[in-house]
């Protein structure tokens, strides 16, 4: 999330139209077009955040600048030509790291939280406890894991939690 992504299009020598189309999980079917006889492109229910990386003529790619969640979907380039049509889909999958916040409970417990992920981030102790994760999914499809430290002796002096996740592991510690 936030960063760009580009697609890659192969060109056929004798093509007559690319066409993309991007089907997004959630949102409407966008296209873009371009004719190499009429050296033309056309764009149709498109955002801004989605375009030619440069001219279609000399590159077929796809940019998705500042990629979010609402871009997840289906990206299918279609290359036609008098031999047929040439057909390469992506599935766009978004990750978002999540937030990873170590406070104390009331009770003087350590609390591990792993803020508005996607995926869901997996949290374990440095030191053994009986905890159980609890998962709370967000509309815009981040999840929040939230863990309680609960030791086996109260002789604790720092606990340390650590985060799990596709786009990198976080660790912090906390003496309660």
């Amino acid at each position: 999330v936030g960063n760009s992504s580009v697609l890659t299009c192969s060109p056929k020598s004798d093509m007559t139209m690319v066409t993309w189309r991007i089907s997004p999980e959630a949102g409407s079917l966008c296209i873009l077009g371009y004719r190499t006889d009429e050296n033309k492109t056309e764009r149709i229910n498109c955002s801004d955040s989605v375009d030619w990386k440069f001219r279609p003529d000399q590159d077929l790619a796809l940019e998705i600048r500042q990629v979010g969640i609402a871009d997840e979907g289906n990206y299918t380039c279609d290359v036609a030509s008098p031999d047929g049509n040439f057909p390469k889909t992506y599935h766009l999958t978004v990750l978002v790291p999540p937030r990873l916040i170590l406070s104390c409970d009331d009770h003087g417990n350590p609390v591990c939280k792993a803020a508005t992920g996607k995926p869901a981030a997996q949290i374990s102790w440095v030191l053994e406890s009986n905890s159980t994760p609890k998962e709370e999914g967000h509309a815009n499809g981040t999840v929040t894991v939230l863990s309680k430290f609960t030791a086996y002796s109260t002789s604790m002096i720092n606990t340390t939690c650590i985060v799990f996740h596709p786009t990198g592991n976080q660790s912090k510690s906390v003496v309660c």
